[in-house]
């Protein structure tokens, strides 16, 4: 923690603000918060590593199913497995369109659920080490930026959220046709006369594109809050080791530190869980007519 903060700064702003910066296509802090014109490479790596981790659990547990008695991991697979299918069967009558959507949605809950869990490695593992690799490097540490929770980004939390549009759209047009889809941005929800066309079109898109911003933003700000946090309990601990009679602090940053952490993988879950229901929730929505 000393080292991290020697590298980071020296205040709390300091430590803070070089925590907030993404490993990024500028090599610095980027000035709007949702910002397509900087690419984030720290979200993009992490969202990738650890969405190929999970397509080799889901892929290896698959493989390793047994018609006998199920070992501890093939149990709990199961029970993740039928809760995803009974909320994709009560929200997607089509069988054929479940084929697709509730594998979807596990990958969609487990995938969330291991990029939220990265908030539980401690603030300074991580950066420290690519600080580590800057050194090694011979470049300047102070410039070594990194963060390592990917939901905490709104570019990948809202890069998430356009995917599930982009899936919405695609089953109104496979479901309705696009012809009956058209008809239908325009005759809803107040009725197919020429004179409402314009309105109809214009609560549709708002409709659509309310659901996209808080669909991510829930995601973002929770995830976003609670990393804040542990940032916070990491202070804690920098000051406890800065000050002369800092047990008290210590005592402070390890119980904060254990009680949030514990708390905190209900909040990982939930979000993962709450993302996937509502990805249910609009594409059963893409199924249905006004």
């Amino acid at each position: 923690m000393e080292e991290a903060a020697a590298t980071q700064g020296t205040t709390a702003g300091e430590y803070i603000n070089h925590h907030m910066v993404h490993f990024n296509s500028i090599g610095k802090a980027q000035t709007d918060i949702f910002d397509l014109s900087v690419i984030n490479f720290d979200t993009v790596f992490f969202s990738l590593a650890l969405g190929l981790l999970t397509i080799f659990l889901l892929a290896r547990a698959a493989r390793r199913a047994t018609s006998g008695v199920p070992g501890r991991c093939q149990a709990a697979v199961e029970i993740l497995v039928e809760m995803v299918a009974d909320q994709a069967k009560s929200m997607i009558h089509s069988e054929q369109s479940r084929r697709f959507v509730a594998p979807l949605a596990l990958t969609v809950f487990v995938w969330i659920f291991l990029m939220n869990a990265m908030d539980l490695l401690p603030v300074d593992l991580l950066p420290w080490l690519w600080a580590g690799a800057y050194k090694v490097a011979g470049a300047d540490p102070s410039h070594a930026y990194m963060r390592v929770l990917p939901t905490a980004d709104l570019n990948g939390a809202m890069g998430l959220s356009i995917s599930v549009l982009l899936i919405c759209i695609w089953y109104n047009i496979k479901i309705k046709g696009f012809g009956g889809w058209m008809h239908e941005l325009f005759s809803a929800p107040f009725g197919a006369h020429w004179a409402l066309a314009p309105f109809n079109f214009a609560m549709q898109i708002i409709e659509f594109v309310a659901k996209t911003f808080s669909h991510g933003m829930r995601l973002f700000g929770n995830m976003f809050a609670g990393e804040l946090i542990f940032m916070l309990i990491a202070l804690l601990g920098g000051m406890a080791a800065l000050s002369a009679g800092g047990l008290l602090l210590v005592l402070g940053h390890i119980i904060a530190g254990t009680a949030w952490a514990i708390f905190h993988i209900l909040i990982i879950t939930l979000q993962a869980f709450v993302f996937m229901m509502l990805t249910l929730v609009y594409i059963g929505q893409a199924h249905e007519s006004h």
